[in-house]
């Protein structure tokens, strides 16, 4: 029994360099694994940097659209054209002695359509 003991003791610290050496190996497999496709690995940071920059692009067309608007919203309380443009145009208003003629809608062209 004694020598067994011995002979497994003498092996361990014969292999114990290797077996720290591939446990080394090991956990910088694990944690460069964890650093790449991790929750918060280059690939997910690269996923929310693009998600970032169309975010980005669509504040800035908000912001446009919202100052474009603000825009028509004070010529219409403002310039007497613009109100009178959309009053003609939404509201079909005229002018005495005008006469508005309504053109229907254009039907959209499909197979059904140009069957007749």
């Amino acid at each position: 029994m004694t020598r067994f003991i011995q002979s497994a003791r003498d092996w361990f610290y014969g292999t114990r360099r290797k077996l720290a050496t591939c446990s080394v190996i090991v956990l910088v497999c694990v944690m460069a694994w964890h650093v790449v496709f991790g929750a918060n690995g280059v690939v997910m940071y690269e996923q929310k940097r693009q998600e970032n920059q169309q975010l980005e692009k669509q504040i800035q067309s908000l912001h446009q659209q919202n100052d474009s608007l603000e825009q028509q919203i004070k010529a219409l309380k403002t310039d007497p054209k613009t109100i009178e443009k959309e009053a003609r145009e939404q509201l079909r208003y005229a002018r005495p002695g005008e006469v508005i003629y309504t053109l229907p809608a254009p039907q959209p062209v499909t197979p059904a359509n140009l069957k007749k």
